[in-house]
């Protein structure tokens, strides 16, 4: 059996894992935890009532994170013309047509986000083998297929939250970084809540919200109540 280290015995003599925690108290835990060698991302994960193989039932979405990520967000955008002009006065790290087609299909993808104008998807369109699986497919729901691309790429880089539940019915997303402070952390997942709540498919019966855990990229995990949230 492997030894457990002093970290952990500590870890498990003080926090109580089979406890549901409020938000502000699970993320003054989560702080007083944290790794001293990197600034972690303080994830947030919440199992669904719903059934994604069913069209009705599949939860996606955008939030605008009020603080941000904490983060440089790499941004690619398919467009033309004064749409291309603009992607680039508004900060895309990456703009193109066939040439930024071409590069993907090589396997360069150097970017987190991606944003096209609408003429763009049939180039787009002959991506989503590639893009698709990666969670990099423009949508024009989650706001990344639009004509205002300057708008678009300004509230990527400011920290907008995409999401799309997988399979279990999990969804999950980085909400900034646990050196933000305690009210600056709980505003960023107050309003993903509220995305998750807003982003409800017509499908969905009984119980929406069923689990809620937030975490740190290398540290503990702590089921918390959003219940101060749905209101």
């Amino acid at each position: 059996m492997a030894k457990i280290s002093k970290k952990w015995q500590k870890i498990n003599s003080e926090v109580d894992f089979l406890k549901t925690y409020s938000v502000q108290d699970a993320v003054e835990i989560l702080k007083k935890y944290v790794s001293p060698r990197f600034d972690e991302s303080l994830d947030f994960s919440v199992r669904l009532g719903v059934d994604p193989r069913h069209a009705d039932q599949m939860v996606k979405g955008v939030c605008n994170l009020p603080h941000g990520l904490g983060k440089t967000v790499r941004v690619a955008v398919f467009a033309r013309g004064k749409l291309a002009e603009d992607a680039k006065e508004a900060g895309a790290d990456i703009v193109g047509a066939e040439d930024l087609m071409k590069e993907i299909l090589d396997g360069k993808i150097d970017f987190d986000r991606c944003i096209a104008s609408p003429d763009m998807m049939p180039i787009v369109g002959r991506l989503g083998k590639v893009l698709g699986p990666r969670n990099l497919m423009p949508n024009p729901k989650t706001g990344t297929v639009t004509t205002d691309i300057k708008r678009a790429v300004e509230e990527v880089k400011a920290g907008s939250v995409e999401f799309k539940c997988e399979k279990a019915g999990i969804v999950h997303a980085g909400l900034g970084k646990i050196s933000f402070s305690s009210e600056k952390l709980i505003e960023n997942i107050s309003s993903f809540v509220s995305s998750i709540v807003k982003a409800k498919p017509t499908g969905a019966k009984g119980n929406y919200i069923i689990k809620t855990t937030l975490s740190t990229t290398q540290g503990i995990g702590l089921t918390v109540d959003v219940k101060e949230f749905l209101s």
